[in-house]
Parts: C-alpha cells; structure tokens; sequence
C-alpha cells in the first residue's frame, strides 16, 4: 500500500475541489494513483470534482502571431515561475519574438524554436540572459503553427493565461471574433466528436458505469446509460455541438451559426497556461518551522 502523504490529499483536492478526507479516501482506494484518485472522486460526487481541466497550475502567457494577410499565424506558450515575471516588458517581448520565429520558420520542435535567431542572438541566449536578469527560470512549452485554409483571427484573455488560434473559411471579423471569445470561455476540446480521443471517451464511460452501479441502477441498463452519459460529453466538449454563448435564444449551436453565416471552422487552438502542469504548493509555515529548527541547531 502506498504511503498517502498530505502533499497528495493537497494536491488532489487543488485539482478536483473535494474535501480533504475524501480526497484521502479516494487516495488510499487508489493506491496512490492520482489519475484513478480524480476517477474515483467523480463517481462519488460527480461534477463536483471536474474542475482539473480547467484548473491553471504555472504562470506564463499565450504569445500569438497572425501575418498582415492573415494566413500565416502561430500560437506559443511560454512559461516563468511568477506571475509577476509574468507581466515583465522583456519576457513580453521574448513571447512574441518566440510567436513571430514559430510562424515564419517554421521549426520542428522547442529545441529548434530556441536555436533561431532574433538580432544576431538565438533565442535560448536570450531566454538564459533574460534568467540571469531576472533570477527566475523560463522555458518555452510548446506551440502550433498554422497555414490558414480561410483567415486567421485570434483572441487574448486574462492577462494572455488563455489564448485561441482559430482559421475561418467565410465569414467575416465580427463572426471570428465571437466564435474565438466563445472557444476561450467554453474550452471546447475538439472541432466535433472524431477529434475527441479515445481515451476520454472510455474515462467517460467507466465513470458513467460505476456512477450507475454506485446508484443501484439494474446492470442491464449500465451500457444505455453510459452511452447517454458519452454522447452529452461529447456535446459538452465539441466546439460544433456547443451553444453558442452569445446565443440570443439560448440554444444555437456553433454549428448553426457557422451555417446561418455561410462559413466554416477549418481548425482552432486553445492554449490555458499551465494546463497539465504541476505547480508546486510550497507549506510557508512548514517551511519557516524548518528553517527555525535548522537555526535552532547550529
């Protein structure tokens, strides 16, 4: 059995919500695996315990390139330790060059993103002198880069902690705007349902399943419901299938209005800053109580 240690239970209850002790419950039924922990956390309290997806857990801003014709765009994440590092003029700066490098070269990876060059410097020069600057670490996380099949509009929010990419075909400005501002509020996960992996949709029906039989619901109805429970995921987390936010009636679809609009979403990106990164929770008093026992001992 797996030693179930409170950074765990802090950790689990920062993603998900729930209470402490129920955090440690559903650790120690899992052995200490925090993935089976969250599944575990959502039979037993449902959609109480869905806020890891959308939780931010590093600092860092969305950087996001568009060229003049609006064809060529790129869209990067850049990390730092701070949010106030976060709001830095220099690190700003190192963004967008980051975005603008992505999008005219077109590099394979971070690796060859932190190789080219702005002004006769390489990037990663730029990044380290920027780290001895400042004292505090930064890394380049990843990026997207598009060639547009329509245009390219893009939307920033939060201090740039969400940021969208998205190539219409059709339309014009006012329809890419909004459906851009809908997809950082709505965090759609794909275009429609064959752009969703396999993998959540089996998430979603194991819990759907173990929800069903928690409730004493007859096993011969375990598979209908889970089917149900999958096809309103999937309308939930599809960027066609979603209402439109600004949906004057409260039930147009993105899909509707694209149509009403004679246009087309060829593509989007949606970037959270910090999604899927640890942050670490530092224990301020744990940490002076060191501090005062180490002092104490010299």
């Amino acid at each position: 059995m797996a030693a179930i240690t409170a950074s765990m239970v802090a950790e689990l209850r920062a993603k998900t919500d729930a209470p402490m002790m129920e955090c440690k419950k559903a650790l120690t039924e899992a052995d200490g695996d925090m993935g089976k922990a969250e599944e575990i956390l959502r039979v037993k309290l449902g959609n109480k315990a869905t806020k890891a997806a959308a939780r931010v857990t590093a600092e860092g801003v969305v950087g996001i390139y568009i060229s003049a014709d609006a064809k060529l765009g790129a869209i990067v994440e850049v990390n730092c330790e701070t949010d106030f590092v976060a709001k830095n003029d220099d690190f700003l700066e190192l963004v967008k060059n980051a975005a603008e490098l992505v999008a005219t070269k077109n590099p394979a990876d971070v690796e060859a993103l932190s190789a080219l060059e702005v002004g006769g410097q390489s990037l990663e020069s730029i990044r380290a002198a920027l780290v001895g600057k400042i004292g505090e670490n930064m890394s380049f996380r990843r990026f997207v880069r598009v060639e547009a099949q329509g245009k390219l509009a893009s939307y920033i929010h939060g201090g740039a902690k969400i940021g969208v990419l998205l190539d219409l075909v059709g339309g014009d400005e006012q329809l890419a705007k909004d459906i851009a501002m809908h997809i950082a509020a709505s965090k759609p996960k794909a275009l429609d349902a064959s752009g969703v992996s396999q993998e959540l949709i089996d998430t979603e029906r194991r819990v759907a399943i173990e929800k069903a039989r928690a409730d004493n619901k007859p096993e011969a109805m375990l598979e209908k419901i889970a089917d149900g429970t999958v096809q309103k995921f999937l309308k939930e987390v599809t960027l066609l299938a979603q209402v439109f936010v600004k949906a004057e009636d409260g039930k147009q679809t993105i899909e509707q209005l694209l149509k009403a609009k004679g246009a087309s979403v060829a593509a989007f990106t949606l970037f959270i800053v910090g999604e899927g990164i640890e942050k670490k929770v530092t224990d301020f008093a744990a940490e002076v109580a060191a501090q005062a026992a180490a002092a104490a001992q010299k």
